[in-house]
């Protein structure tokens, strides 16, 4: 009974000192002040029975009955203000102009640090370890200490476990990737995929979205399918659009694969999506449909394709990935503002990816943001369906300038469509280097970075050299420029709109995030 007592008190102080009157933020201002005037009784004993009892519903009153996480893994400042720039550009008449992303008006903006126990440029195991538990590991690591052998209990468990939260986990990419994996697996290495999927299934969690399962019948396709073993543990497995729309919350846990998958079994890029095709925001309507209950519940979301964007240098990939999150977060907005005491969105990042800026020595101070709306596929969609073509039937390098300019913009000048003052024709510069890549194509393709020579590798990274100078020179006519194949030491925002949302100001470590989500819901 004391240690109960004492952790009402623990909670009245936590939640009821960080009420303020900021618009969005926690409850209404009669349950703020009873909550503050709640926090001056110092200790559990001192309290008598009926204060304790004032204290315990007043403290109820501030915990966030409904979590949305938002991870845009790869996803920093730059991700996030290059598609405010574009979308702001794309839609008005000239001059420069943004347009807020949803978060972007939240109350509360804060921003944390991303290091882990390896390195300044962390990896999404490690980091998504650290706002899932409040720890840091190795990079690839998920949730276990840095001797490999103690395993870190997550945020969305103790939520399951202490709080009765039903609990969603939705992502873009596969959903026994590192980001998801850290909300319910405990592994050594990130790339323990079989393993990973049969913790999901452990988890009991109660709705899962997003990219199929990598490596469901084990690394050697010797094991029972993870898909097999899932039903047999009671999960409704949903592999069709139209078995996803008509999931309800009568049919229990779901574990729901999108029906049109791209590489590596992920979801498509947002600029390869067709009209009629379901998106994260549509998984994660759906998810607040299957999860409401008077009870609570939790929902991390994962936009994992901007990592992947960046990580190939692709702008306009990223930012249309960026986009598609911010109308996943207007969903939660929308069940926020019918239960704005009871709610607390976080839209974050893991890391930065690439080392993406706005500004490119081509360009000295200018940016033509616009460019980027000439792009209308992906890089990895690029190489699926012209790439390999080209390759195989060793295509000319004039048919092939002929597709990038339909599909990116691009044109070489005396072009019929090219104004003298056009942005995108290229120059004998870009013109050349676009040939060198193409032929290093046809007689190499992708390579692994062990393979190439320090130069080949800072033009292709492990890129097909046409595909990511194609992106290069886009976004250099755009004046973005990426430093990076890999992850930065960037730190992240982290935006904060309901309950408790007052606590995520300032500037701190990643682990906080868990730490601050563990103080206003009282797990431990």
């Amino acid at each position: 009974m004391k240690k109960k007592l004492t952790k009402i008190a623990a909670m009245t102080m936590a939640v009821g000192m960080a009420m303020t009157s900021l618009i969005g933020c926690g409850p209404s201002d009669a349950a703020a002040s009873g909550a503050t005037g709640a926090a001056q009784v110092t200790t559990a004993a001192e309290s008598t029975a009926e204060t304790v009892n004032t204290q315990k519903q007043q403290t109820e009153s501030g915990i966030p009955k409904y979590i949305f996480l938002f991870i845009g893994d790869g996803m920093s400042y730059p991700q996030i203000q290059s598609a405010a720039y574009y979308m702001g550009t794309a839609g008005s008449s000239g001059g420069v102009e943004t347009d807020e992303l949803s978060f972007m008006d939240f109350p509360v903006a804060g921003s944390a640090q991303t290091f882990d126990s390896t390195s300044f440029c962390p990896d999404s195991a490690s980091t998504a370890t650290s706002i899932a538990t409040g720890n840091k590991t190795y990079s690839g690591v998920i949730n276990m200490d840095t001797s490999l052998t103690v395993p870190y209990e997550t945020m969305a468990e103790k939520l399951k476990e202490q709080m009765g939260y039903k609990i969603g986990i939705l992502s873009t990419v596969n959903l026994n990737h590192a980001t998801p994996a850290a909300f319910y697996a405990h592994q050594d290495s990130r790339n323990n995929y079989y393993e990973i999927g049969q913790e999901l299934i452990d988890s009991g969690f109660d709705y899962f979205a997003g990219g199929a399962l990598l490596k469901d019948t084990g690394a050697d396709k010797d094991k029972t399918s993870i898909y097999d073993l899932a039903a047999e543990a009671g999960y409704k497995v949903i592999k069709t659009e139209a078995e996803a729309e008509a999931l309800t919350s009568e049919d229990g846990k779901a574990i729901v694969i999108a029906e049109q998958l791209a590489d590596a079994d992920a979801m498509n890029y947002q600029v390869d999506v067709k009209d009629d095709q379901m998106v994260l925001a549509d998984y994660v309507e759906k998810g607040i449909e299957v999860l409401d209950n008077d009870n609570g519940f939790f929902m991390m979301v994962e936009g994992g394709k901007i990592d992947w964007a960046c990580h190939a240098n692709d702008a306009g990939s990223s930012i249309g990935d960026v986009t598609a999150l911010d109308a996943a977060v207007e969903k939660a907005i929308e069940f926020y503002e019918e239960h704005p005491d009871e709610t607390l969105i976080l839209v974050t990042g893991d890391h930065e990816t690439g080392g993406l800026t706005i500004g490119f020595a081509g360009t000295n101070y200018d940016t033509y943001m616009t460019n980027l709306g000439n792009q209308k596929i992906s890089y990895a969609k690029f190489d699926e369906e012209y790439v390999a073509k080209y390759k195989e039937e060793k295509t000319d390098f004039d048919t092939v300038l002929a597709d990038v300019k339909e599909l990116f913009g691009l044109m070489k000048a005396g072009d019929p469509d090219a104004s003298e003052d056009s942005a995108l024709v290229l120059t004998d510069y870009e013109l050349q280097r676009l040939e060198t890549a193409y032929n290093r194509t046809l007689e190499v393709g992708a390579a692994k970075q062990d393979e190439m020579s320090q130069e080949e590798y800072v033009l292709y990274g492990t890129y097909e050299p046409l595909s990511v100078t194609i992106t290069h020179i886009l976004n250099n006519k755009s004046g973005i420029a990426f430093t990076s194949y890999s992850h930065t030491g960037l730190p992240v925002p982290v935006f904060a709109q309901g309950a408790g949302c007052e606590l995520f100001e300032g500037y701190y470590d990643n682990t906080d995030i868990y730490n601050k989500i563990a103080s206003l819901t009282g797990i431990e």
